[in-house]
């Protein structure tokens, strides 16, 4: 399916077509392998899988799923060798590599950018837990600044930040509703 274009995966579209005159999926393989003889054949779960794509997001272009991490090719690199050396390594592991990686690549060019500071990447490297970052903060103006540089910083690698917990009503970012962590209020 790779070899599918979004202007490609468009026409399948307008090959299945819609309502009365909609086309079955066997129609559609036949009538794409007419129309493009040159391309490997389709078969059904590939053109189940557009039309669910499409369907769910109202789109049919590629997307990365929340979990996939962007990463450079040395980062694979240092993953491949990390799963040479232990071929058991866990998924959690790997992550915790990759952030690490990430963290470091953009702590050596803090100073190239305004984006977010060297305290925040400190802040970052030290405060995780399990796939968690766990910090104190002291007043709402430095919240405000660690959340909004960690998250530049993060949506850099390609990782996403979300469901921000605070002790105190101290920070509200884009209306998350507070949940309890723990257990607790």
């Amino acid at each position: 399916m790779s070899y599918l274009t979004e202007s490609l995966k468009i026409e399948i579209l307008m090959m299945i077509g819609y309502g009365d005159r909609a086309r079955t999926q066997c129609e559609v393989v036949r009538l794409f392998r007419e129309t493009h003889p040159d391309l490997p054949p389709l078969n059904q779960g590939t053109i189940s899988k557009i039309e669910a794509q499409y369907r769910e997001m109202g789109h049919v272009r590629k997307v990365l799923s929340k979990r996939q991490a962007v990463v450079d090719d040395d980062t694979k690199l240092n993953l491949l060798l990390a799963l040479e050396e232990n071929p058991i390594t866990p998924a959690r592991q790997l992550a915790r590599a990759t952030l690490e990686y990430h963290l470091s690549r953009c702590m050596a060019k803090v100073h190239e950018t305004d984006v977010y500071s060297q305290e925040t990447l400190e802040r970052l490297q030290r405060s995780c837990y399990v796939d968690n970052y766990v910090t104190s903060l002291a007043d709402h103006d430095s919240a405000t600044r660690f959340i909004r540089e960690s998250m530049a910083v993060m949506n850099e690698g390609g990782f996403e930040l979300s469901g921000w917990e605070r002790t105190q009503e101290m920070v509200s970012v884009e209306d998350t509703d507070p949940c309890p962590v723990l257990g607790l209020n």
